[in-house]
């Protein structure tokens, strides 16, 4: 008895298949064999025309095709967009052929080009699974890159937190010790000015805390207004700020960002049709090229230049010498810091 390959039955079993005559001339094209040319009329067609055979390499005659049936073909798709497919070629019984195709490892490619759904497949074709299968895993992939960038931005939030003064979104102590030791490292000139808020403590007694820190805020805000982009201003303590300028090779230019600071926080603030008198006082330290300062000794010359601001009366900058260290030996330890303010 012949094998009954009808075309009906064919185009269920494996819908990526050709029928092929005795001399080769395409007969007939399961529904998703010609999905993949909509624009190409295949039958009537020879194959060798509608297709290259890429390997076993040398087969380029109809006789060469009929010689290796059975043998898995590695197939071109004449017209665009390209179509590499894997085939087979069996024998119909009748003196032609039926070529059955396949995507291969490719068929995420084809089901993206040619928009093919699970219908063009056969239901018991492997591809089916397979596509869900990648389905689930990009799905997961998905949810994990997501994932991953919550954790990563909760990562680089916390990191940015841990430097960061709450109150005033200025950098912290952490972030400027930081900067401070980057900067002694290279070696480079630069300047580090210690601020102190004068009179900010009545601010508190008088007006409560609430008021102090809109004064905070106001005063840091100013800060940041009247220095570079490229400065790092930093609340170091209650009513401290530092400001730490790099590539710095002239002082007149840290007396009048010095004096800009000054002027800004002497301005009144308001707050609940009350108004916060303060000024600041600062302690300036300029390290030239070449130093072997330790951030431990700029940051105490920028207090004992400050301290030297305090005593001539605040609101004014002072730059620190090597002279101030002695007159700050003899005098009396820092509580009466507090008394000053």
């Amino acid at each position: 008895m012949r094998p009954n390959f009808e075309p009906e039955v064919l185009n269920v079993l494996c819908p990526m298949h050709l029928m092929l005559d005795a001399h080769g001339i395409i007969i007939h094209v399961g529904p998703t064999t010609q999905k993949l040319r909509p624009d190409i009329s295949l039958i009537g067609m020879p194959f060798m025309d509608a297709f290259k055979v890429m390997r076993p390499r040398g087969i380029v005659t109809l006789e060469q095709l009929w010689e290796i049936q059975h043998v898995k073909l590695h197939l071109e798709m004449v017209g665009a967009p390209p179509a590499r497919l894997k085939g087979v070629l069996v024998s119909d019984g009748q003196g032609g052929g039926i070529v059955n195709l396949s995507f291969g490892i490719s068929i995420l490619d084809g089901v993206r080009d040619y928009a093919l759904t699970n219908a063009d497949f056969a239901a018991t074709d492997l591809a089916i699974e397979m596509l869900y299968l990648v389905e689930a895993n990009s799905a997961a992939m998905e949810a994990s890159r997501k994932l991953n960038l919550r954790l990563q931005g909760a990562k680089i939030v916390a990191e940015e937190q841990a430097v960061t003064d709450t109150l005033t979104g200025l950098k912290n102590r952490r972030a400027l010790d930081q900067v401070l030791e980057h900067m002694l490292a290279s070696g480079t000139a630069f300047a580090i000015m210690h601020i102190d808020l004068d009179f900010f403590k009545a601010v508190n007694d008088t007006l409560g805390h609430a008021a102090g820190d809109h004064v905070l805020q106001v005063a840091a805000k100013a800060m940041v207004e009247e220095t570079r982009s490229t400065d790092t201003v930093a609340r170091v303590g209650g009513d401290e700020f530092t400001v730490l300028l790099p590539e710095v090779r002239d002082i007149a230019v840290l007396e009048r960002v010095g004096r800009r600071i000054i002027d800004r926080i002497e301005v009144p603030v308001p707050f609940n049709g009350a108004v916060c008198e303060i000024s600041a006082s600062i302690g300036t330290v300029w390290i030239q090229n070449n130093h072997s300062a330790t951030r431990e000794t700029v940051m105490e010359d920028a207090d004992i230049a400050l301290y030297a601001s305090k005593n001539k009366g605040r609101a004014c900058q002072t730059f620190y010498t090597p002279e101030m260290r002695e007159v700050a030996n003899c005098l009396t330890p820092p509580k009466g810091r507090t008394e000053q303010k």
